[in-house]
């Protein structure tokens, strides 16, 4: 059992796995973005609040799912989706995960400004938040379906989980826990495309950061995922309460 645990993979098998997950987690995304797509003013479909939420947890399901195949066929879903009880207890691994809240959101701030001062456009985040603010019952279900379960659980379970299971596997990767941080890093941050090279850069340091807090907590998730959570939470949350006029955070 321990044999088929921690065995190596090759890096076909890896490519293999990684793209099967890349393909599962793209084309379930498309179903919900057709059936609660809306037809604009040009007769165009486009994708609705309801539809980008719902897909953005399909595609996430359908991800976890491929990966959760690949693990169990090696044997190790429940080390690479450690999610036991941690070490040291839940106020330390609760502090933790405060600290890396906070650490994110000064990083978003901080890096902002450090990629505009290098000539990049600061990330564009505008259309997701116009979906998520768009009502009441559209930012709750953003909050569940994105900011608690696609992002905060999935992508933890999809990108340090799975992804840095996978390339700990790998010959001549093994043991080389800056490289592959620096590699899930990377790759976490290439899907943030969508708001351009500084969001690409932004995110792929928050990834960096993660892969690290992975190591330093010995392989348990809990307070990644926690302070994922958090961090689309209360993003969202101001957004929506400076559409309500509670706090002002634009203009």
């Amino acid at each position: 059992m321990n044999e088929v645990t921690t065995r190596e993979l090759g890096w076909g098998r890896f490519i293999l796995q990684f793209l099967t997950v890349a393909v599962v987690y793209f084309a379930a995304s498309i179903p919900a973005a057709i059936i609660w797509g809306e037809v604009d003013a040009a007769g165009e479909l486009v994708v609705s609040s309801t539809g980008a939420a719902v897909s953005v947890a399909s595609s996430m399901a359908g991800a976890l799912l491929m990966a959760w195949f690949w693990l169990r066929r090696d044997n190790a879903v429940a080390q690479a989706w450690n999610l036991r009880s941690p070490t040291g207890g839940w106020p330390i691994t609760l502090g933790v995960a405060a600290l890396a809240t906070i650490a994110i959101i000064g990083w978003f701030t901080l890096g902002a400004m450090l990629v505009q001062q290098i000539g990049l456009d600061t990330p564009d985040v505008v259309e997701v938040l116009g979906w998520v603010t768009q009502s009441q019952f559209h930012f709750i279900l953003w909050i569940v379906l994105v900011a608690l379960f696609a992002a905060g659980l999935g992508e933890e379970l999809l990108w340090r989980g799975f992804l840095m299971d996978r390339l700990e596997r790998l010959p001549g990767l093994g043991g080389k826990a800056w490289l592959i941080i620096l590699i899930q890093g990377i790759l976490f941050g290439l899907p943030h495309a969508y708001q351009g090279l500084g969001g690409v850069i932004i995110t792929g340091v928050v990834g960096l950061g993660l892969g690290w807090l992975r190591y330093n907590r010995k392989g348990n998730l809990w307070a990644l995922v926690i302070a994922h959570m958090a961090v689309d939470v209360i993003m969202m949350s101001l957004a929506y309460a400076d559409k309500l006029g509670a706090v002002q955070i634009t203009g």
